[in-house]
């Protein structure tokens, strides 16, 4: 169940709130309702942003919020970055037109950090962000919460250090890059889903939703491993392939064995979803991810109507989202590791705990540590290298 937080959004127009009443969900809008009777007292206040992290993610949220007004400090350990973030202020390009706005301050270290605050936002790559979470723990504020911006399923090793009445996870569900030091450019629409691993209500998730909601819409969930492990199945198909053939989403998606192995890669992650016991979300509310997995018969097969109409929907998604590009293709380049454990290798080691094979997804992550250590080159033949090797 998902609650929408009504508001206008910069450049979006209005969002309606939604409330859909199934039999389960009366007692949740009933305290739906008394949190945000809540949030209004405390709309006015000041809420003390840190971001850690000052990629593509980072820095366009940042810039955003410091547009906003929200008093946010960012973290970078990037010296360019964090002298052209200084100089310059953070600048973005996105839907809404272009922000140049100053945050409160750039911080190199933890130690500079003027805290505590109520809101730390994680956006360094997954790799990175257990031991981004150790630096910034003391910063926080005693009843404040930790946001978990990583795609993956980084919520769960988070949670050994914070409890989860201390984590918040939000799903991105927008793209962003960094075309040089501190200028970002947001690539596609969308906002966020925040949700508690346990589902429970929290009067913070409404404070920190009107927060983001400079950024996007914004909607709280109480099925947060449903909507992470929807996202996480569209990940391992177009961050990893993306990394692997160097391209962006439309030039990459327009090749039907590219499409062939994004659907095959989320078929397994399906499986393994449901012999975890997940209910997945429809990812943005749409795109039902039970159907778009291949049936025992399709994945036999090259050609039938129902094969045809899932080539078409990703067809039509890649068309919206033609300029994203592999965040970690970008890590990559930048000499970072490769989220790819925290991806297609998470599925790998989850589907081994169920007895379950997932060929494509253990080939594809195999191939992008190849990549990382120079033996292969990310281009459109390694993809299709990809395909012929797991046929």
């Amino acid at each position: 169940m998902v609650f929408m937080i009504a508001s206008p959004v910069r450049g979006t127009g209005t969002h309606a709130g939604v409330c859909p009443c199934t039999a389960r969900s009366y007692t949740r809008a009933a305290q739906a309702v008394k949190f945000l009777v809540g949030v209004e007292a405390v709309k006015g206040m000041k809420l003390k942003v840190l971001v850690v992290g000052c990629g593509a993610i980072g820095g366009t949220l940042g810039g955003y919020l410091a547009a906003a007004g929200t008093p946010v400090w960012v973290l970078t350990s990037n010296r360019a970055i964090g002298r052209s973030v200084r100089e310059e202020g953070l600048r973005v390009r996105g839907d809404a037109g272009r922000v140049r706005a100053r945050p409160s301050g750039v911080l190199e270290t933890p130690a500079e950090a003027p805290g505590p605050f109520e809101f730390v936002l994680l956006a360094t790559q997954p790799p990175q962000v257990e031991a981004a979470a150790a630096e910034v723990e003391h910063l926080l504020a005693p009843t404040g919460r930790v946001v978990c911006l990583q795609n993956g399923l980084c919520e769960e090793r988070l949670a050994q250090r914070f409890g989860r009445e201390r984590l918040v996870g939000a799903v991105v569900g927008w793209g962003a890059s960094m075309h040089e030091p501190g200028l970002y450019v947001k690539t596609s629409s969308g906002g966020f889903t925040l949700g508690r691993l346990d589902g429970g209500p929290d009067a913070r998730l409404l404070e920190l939703a009107r927060l983001l909601e400079a950024v996007g819409p914004v909607t709280v969930t109480d099925n947060l491993s449903g909507v992470r492990w929807s996202k996480l199945a569209i990940n391992c198909a177009v961050s990893t392939l993306g990394t692997i053939a160097g391209q962006r989403l439309g030039r990459l998606m327009g090749r039907r064995f590219a499409r062939r192995l994004g659907l095959e890669i989320v078929s397994e992650v399906v499986r393994v979803a449901r012999a975890e016991g997940v209910a997945l979300e429809k990812v943005a509310g749409t795109i039902d991810l039970e159907w778009l997995a291949l049936s025992e018969l399709e994945r036999r097969i090259v050609a039938s109507p129902s094969l045809a109409a899932k080539h078409a929907l990703i067809l039509a998604v890649a068309a919206r989202f033609r300029r994203l590009r592999s965040s970690m293709l970008a890590a990559l380049e930048r000499g970072r590791p490769p989220a790819v454990d925290f991806l297609n290798g998470e599925v790998v080691a989850r589907a081994e705990k169920h007895g379950l094979r997932v060929p494509v997804n253990a080939a594809a992550r195999d191939l992008v540590w190849q990549i990382a250590r120079n033996e292969r080159q990310p281009s459109l033949s390694t993809l299709r290298a990809l395909y012929d090797a797991t046929r």
